[in-house]
């Protein structure tokens, strides 16, 4: 039996009170709040010259804290330290311990990967001593960091600006983004067109449907016009048979369940939240949230993963509910097992819902409107990757003219395995094309053809990276970890060396390039792809406890001091300047191009002629889509209201600000313009703003698909007067302090003339 004197330590209250549930009154469950000491950030406090000592201190403002935990383990028989199960929560256990002068005999580490009840109550019954090799490679990492950030920044304040800083994994990123914008300014589009043809039979005219060019034994590119018109002069003039019809069944499988870096992935795709939020509502879901009838429950495993593993008893789980729910058919014959890649740790399972019989839907009254969302996402994952696969019909047909193919195919579902659970997103990029269904055709049969259309087409440039393509490319580039991707990009957006456009397209400042420049002169190895790849190897070597974490900062840190000794003698007196970002906005006082400045609340647009000219506007961001009303670009701009002097977001388009009256454009709306184009006209489609998934919606009055403004969603405004009601009531209560209120103002008034003739008379 527990003595009442143990104390378990956590790092956040939220934990505390759901590990504290299921302990019962024989534990003390408290919080440490996080980390309670730290490398201080006054200075480097590492020291170098012998042997990389990093000078740990107390962090300020958790005095209260550690004076209280300190007391407790005190108190205590025993200490369990129930730090999350990663790197970073092993070093704030091996922190408490050394803080808390908690002696080994009584100290034990204890870890969960998923905060049940049967979980903890069994980690708790075999808990361990702290992993020392753990603890060395985050502080390796974290002195990695310092030394880097703390020695090169610096530099960065002295030659570019004050307030920069550089980092090994930020600096990648940033450098990934920079040269995927060197590839767009780069790219010299191709021409290349399409021939699309409308078919039916001969006799009866029925089943009508397109095909496109496809070539001939093989697949041909049309490069030019003189090229498409070749090809529709022969098949003018031939006749059109069908070649060969293909009816195949093709299956899809589920994709296996979510890593932390799919996990953020998605949720940017779908949900739209940054990969830090993301983490941040996981992170609740993980500790525990209060459900109905149950108390503090941890709705999924631990969140930060690059495994694939599933335990057998959440499978066994998934199984059975499938099979329950769903019926037999769902349930593939054996469970599926996903192969983990190779360079991952491989230390957690996958993210899954702790209990899969804990339906979204059934505890979405329980869950903030993030929080069910995301569980939502994470549990049809989990439940999906344990399904049948999909079943589709497919049917392709070739159609033959003048030794020309011309080819057109359709896929329909015919059984919906995982999907009727969850389907994976996809980047812009990826996008599928929807075809039409096509009719019962035999080979031979002679069609004719309506008309022939040609169009043509550009190759485009690779497209910018989002939030969730930065973190795919920095995990198959084998940078950083699952617990870095999310601070990562969240540093280089808050330093401004990248911003996004258009809602996700990340684009890179000019001082991100020339800081990534200076990087990649100056310091080859912080920014290369492999170096940093290596580097994170090399730690997880020091974990494994087959190399010394000493030894790997001594090795890098020869290094890197001689390049930047170098830098400094070959930088010394000079200045780099950051160009000025010229915008399309024009300065309505001079006329001059605006540029891009920042200032203590972010970026905004001023004029290049200051101080003769000092006007200032908030900046402009391109929106996706086109304006409605002439096809220009849209903005998003940002008012002041006159009355509450509260700030505001509005989107117009581009010409709205145009000095000609002939070319200026009035259009200007609340709503947010989305990527998607209407099906049916064509145009580019809006969704209220605000927090939460929208459904888009189409705005052209004269199209078949346009969505009334009553049934658009969103806030709505009140009406200034509410509407009579049908029947009167019999006894209303306001009337009668309406009837002392006029009363009152009657004897008033008849006070005061009374009061105003007798002065008069006296007079």
């Amino acid at each position: 039996m527990a003595n009442k004197t143990d104390l378990v330590i956590v790092e956040s209250p939220s934990k505390a009170k759901t590990i504290g549930k299921y302990l019962g009154p024989g534990y003390e469950v408290k919080a440490s709040m996080g980390h309670v000491r730290d490398l201080p950030k006054s200075k480097l406090s590492v020291d170098i010259e012998h042997g990389f000592v990093p000078d740990y201190q107390p962090i300020k403002g958790k005095e209260d804290v550690i004076s209280d935990l300190k007391k407790a383990a005190k108190r205590s028989d025993k200490v369990y330290l129930a730090t999350d199960p990663d790197r970073e929560g092993e070093a704030i256990s091996w922190h408490l311990k050394e803080l808390l002068n908690i002696p080994d005999d009584k100290t034990y580490r204890v870890t969960f990967n998923e905060i049940t009840k049967n979980v903890v109550n069994q980690s708790i019954a075999a808990p361990r001593a702290i992993d020392q090799n753990l603890v060395d490679a985050q502080q390796a990492r974290r002195i990695l960091d310092r030394i880097v950030g703390y020695q090169l920044s610096p530099l960065l304040w002295k030659k570019i600006r004050q307030g920069l800083s550089a980092g090994r994994v930020q600096s990648v990123a940033t450098r990934l983004v920079v040269e995927r914008e060197l590839e767009i300014r780069a790219f010299v589009p191709q021409e290349y067109w399409s021939i699309e043809a409308d078919l039916e039979r001969v006799s009866p005219h029925t089943g009508a449907f397109k095909a496109q060019f496809h070539g001939r034994d093989r697949k041909m590119e049309l490069h030019s016009q003189q090229e498409a018109e070749d090809v529709i002069a022969a098949v003018s003039q031939g006749s059109w048979s069908v070649a060969k019809v293909k009816r195949q069944e093709k299956s899809r499988q589920p994709a296996p369940p979510f890593t932390t870096s799919t996990l953020q992935q998605e949720a940017s795709r779908k949900l739209n939240m940054s990969p830090a939020r993301t983490m941040a509502v996981a992170q609740q879901l993980y500790e525990g949230i209060d459900v109905a009838g149950q108390g503090a429950v941890g709705l999924i495993t631990y969140m930060r993963t690059d495994s694939l593993r599933l335990s057998d008893e959440a499978v066994a789980a998934a199984r059975g509910f499938i099979s329950q729910r769903y019926g037999g058919a769902y349930c593939p014959a054996q469970p599926r097992r996903f192969k983990t890649k190779g360079n991952a740790q491989d230390a957690h399972e996958a993210i899954r819902p702790s209990d899969v019989t804990l339906v979204p839907e059934d505890i979405k009254k329980d869950l903030t409107a993030e929080q069910f969302r995301l569980y939502r996402l994470i549990w049809s994952r989990f439940l999906a990757c344990q399904m049948a696969n999909a079943v589709y019909d497919s049917l392709s047909i070739d159609v033959e003219n003048s030794g020309y193919i011309f080819r057109a195919s359709h896929s329909s579902l015919k059984f919906s395995g995982f999907t009727a659970v969850y389907e994976e997103g996809r980047d812009e990029e990826e996008e599928e094309k929807k075809s039409s269904p096509l009719p019962d055709l035999k080979e031979g049969e002679i069609l004719t053809h309506k008309k022939l259309t040609r169009d043509q087409h550009f190759t485009q440039p690779p497209a910018r990276y989002s939030e969730a393509s930065l973190i795919r490319a920095l995990e198959e580039q084998g940078i950083g970890r699952p617990s870095t991707y999310a601070p990562t990009i969240t540093t280089i957006l808050n330093r401004e060396y990248v911003v996004k456009e258009g809602g996700k397209a990340l684009r890179p400042t000019p001082l991100g390039e020339v800081v990534t420049g200076l990087m990649k002169d100056k310091f080859h190895d912080i920014v290369d792809y492999d170096f940093t790849a290596q580097m994170e190897q090399r730690l997880d070597k020091v974990e494994e406890g087959t190399a010394d974490w000493k030894a790997l900062l001594a090795d890098f840190y020869k290094n890197f001091d001689a390049e930047l000794k170098k830098a400094e003698q070959e930088l010394d007196g000079a200045r780099i300047k950051v160009p000025d970002e010229v915008s399309e906005e024009i300065c309505p006082q001079c006329g001059r191009n605006l540029v891009i400045k920042s200032g203590r609340f972010g970026r905004f647009l001023a004029c290049p002629g200051w101080p003769e000219c000092d006007f200032t506007m908030p900046l402009v961001v391109e929106m996706p889509g086109k304006c409605p009303l002439c096809g220009g670009r849209l903005f998003k701009r940002t008012g002041k209201s006159k009355k509450t002097g509260k700030q505001y977001t509005y989107y117009c388009c581009e010409r709205r600000s145009s000095k000609d009256e002939g070319q200026r454009c009035e259009f200007v709306t609340f709503d947010v313009p989305v990527k998607d184009n209407c099906p049916v006209c064509g145009q580019t489609m809006f969704k209220k703003s605000g927090r939460g998934a929208k459904k888009p919606f189409c705005v052209n009055e004269k199209c078949a698909n346009f969505t009334p403004e009553d049934k658009r969603g969103g806030w709505k405004k009140k009406e200034s007067a509410p509407a009579e009601p049908a029947e009167k009531p019999k006894k209303t209560a306001a009337k009668k302090p309406a009837a002392k209120k006029s009363a009152a103002k009657k004897t008033t008034t008849k006070k005061a003339a009374t009061k105003k003739a007798t002065t008069a008379k006296k007079t």
